[in-house]
């Protein structure tokens, strides 16, 4: 087992070749055949595969996903030209508010595939690459629960979240009267203002595919601050 921050992460690939054998749906069988990169790997030798799904709400029992966006990367170039997005049908009605967060309309979605329909080739490109998300538990959680509703098994992986590694570097005071006595304001490890921290430019917030690269290239400028490219994946990953 190795640390992740103050949590203990899985021995991911013994739990891919255990997945391998238990999972049922051959492409699930195929995703964790692929395998994964052992925990003493260094980061600047990890595939690395930014995801962003945009949802209809925050419950991944109740709501569903509408958009996804994948950005592959290492730690000195971003490969736009091999980026995906798709637009999708949700299994609920969008609401007035999901529209406002991420501007995707009912004629969007209108005649968009369903998540079914693109599926195979999302596992495809996740194959053998290490996520990057900034808050893993809406990409990890509404994934694992839309693949557990269209193949009656979840999807499990490694991720490399960016909001944890900020979380890291900028600890809330703990305690009531520290916090009371504070004069400084908790530092915001929002994606945008994360960003900016680096010099990084500001994207229009809550589009899939752009918050895909965005947090590709805070995990770059994170790496380049913060955690040298011969850090072991191992120390960064959930």
């Amino acid at each position: 087992m190795k640390r992740s921050g103050s949590r203990t992460a899985p021995d991911w690939p013994a739990v891919f070749a255990q997945l391998a054998r238990t999972a049922r749906d051959p492409r699930l069988v195929r995703f964790y055949e692929a395998g994964t990169v052992s925990a003493d790997t260094p980061l600047e030798q990890v595939p690395l595969l930014a995801l962003d799904v945009e949802t209809t709400g925050l419950d991944s029992q109740r709501d569903s996903i509408v958009s996804l966006g994948l950005m592959p990367f290492d730690l000195q170039r971003i490969r736009c030209r091999e980026a995906s997005y798709w637009v999708v049908k949700p299994v609920c009605d969008l609401s007035s508010q999901s529209i406002t967060f991420h501007h995707i309309t009912h004629s969007d979605v209108s005649n968009a595939p369903r998540l079914a329909h693109v599926l195979d080739e999302l596992l495809e490109k996740m194959a053998g690459r290490i996520m990057v998300v900034h808050y893993r538990s809406i990409e990890r959680r509404f994934l694992d629960q839309a693949v557990h509703h269209l193949l009656g098994e979840g999807l499990q992986f490694p991720v490399i979240d960016t909001m944890q590694l900020e979380a890291q570097l900028h600890p809330r005071r703990r305690g009531w009267l520290r916090r009371v006595l504070s004069t400084k304001r908790p530092v915001s490890i929002r994606l945008a203002d994360s960003r900016l921290r680096y010099g990084l430019p500001l994207y229009q917030a809550h589009h899939a595919l752009t918050d895909a690269l965005a947090t590709a290239e805070l995990l770059q400028a994170q790496s380049a601050h913060h955690y040298p490219s011969t850090t072991a994946v191992g120390d960064l990953w959930n």
